[in-house]
């Protein structure tokens, strides 16, 4: 949520195969790469590479910022991704080139297309094995619309103007943290706003919290109950200075999830995770 070039934290080589050694011991299907976009860190590769030689198959994500395929030295994530069959989550703010220049500034839309329709010459979102979905977030101090309707809308919007064909559209409430809550904070809506979540709780939403099924683990290995947590520093209750191949699961599964007020973004109106709307 505060990534950008002035940001240069990397996960180490060492503690990257260590949380791979961990990883390949578990039963655990899905390893979930964020950024910035991963595919920046030089051992993406080597990550994938290894994870694919494991005994049993995961799903590997990737959440990339899809203009990186257009740039310089990064010609080989089309391809590479596609070998390896990773799943890839894709921000799409809206099928408008304003809307979307606007939000993340002049020349993102056009790029964004281009390496989508790259993607899809290749069979992503149309294979099976090769999936592309795409995020949304509102652009103002509301909840998402309705993630079927929206999809509906994206998808024929797409297909209309650019050919362009993904599987899913995930719909995400922004969380009043990090750079959101400094926006919200010079509109003068950030109060508005967190009443507009604690209004909006939906206990229909906590079965499916991405807290209860996922383990975020940020560049020094630590470890918390989800993304936001981690902006928060907010590590796992117990004991904070744990690494994650240093957690037992089954004790993990134990221990109580750490909250505060930011969790009312993901269980407001149809619920929010890392995999879109939950109700």
């Amino acid at each position: 949520m505060n990534a950008g070039p002035h940001r240069k934290e990397l996960i180490t080589t060492e503690a990257l195969n260590r949380t791979l050694d961990w990883f390949e011991k578990t039963d655990i299907q899905t390893i979930d790469l964020t950024g910035g976009t991963p595919e920046m860190h030089p051992d993406f590769q080597a990550l994938v590479q290894r994870v694919r030689g494991f005994d049993k198959k995961r799903e590997i994500i990737t959440r990339l910022n899809a203009t990186i395929i257009n740039e310089p030295g990064y010609e080989w994530i089309p391809e590479f991704h596609t070998r390896h069959q990773i799943t890839l989550i894709a921000s799409m703010p809206c099928y408008s080139a304003d809307n979307v220049n606007a939000q993340r500034g002049d020349g993102v839309f056009d790029s964004s297309i281009s390496a989508f329709q790259k993607l899809n010459a290749l069979g992503y979102g149309k294979s099976p094995d090769l999936k592309m979905h795409f995020v949304f977030n509102p652009v103002g101090a509301s909840l998402p619309p309705s993630q079927e309707e929206l999809s509906a809308d994206y998808k024929k919007e797409m297909a209309k103007h650019f050919g362009i064909v993904f599987n899913d559209l995930y719909c995400i409430t922004n969380m009043p943290i990090a750079r959101y809550a400094s926006y919200l904070k010079r509109e003068k809506k950030l109060a508005a706003y967190q009443q507009l979540l604690v209004e909006n709780f939906n206990p229909g939403s906590i079965e499916g919290l991405m807290c209860r099924d996922t383990i975020s683990v940020d560049w020094e290995g630590g470890v918390f109950d989800c993304d936001f947590n981690q902006q928060l520093n907010m590590p796992i209750q117990n004991d904070s200075t744990q690494k994650i191949w240093d957690i037992d699961l089954k004790k993990l599964a134990t221990q109580e999830i750490r909250t505060a007020a930011h969790c009312f973004g993901c269980t407001a109106g149809a619920g929010s995770s890392c995999g879109g709307s939950l109700v």
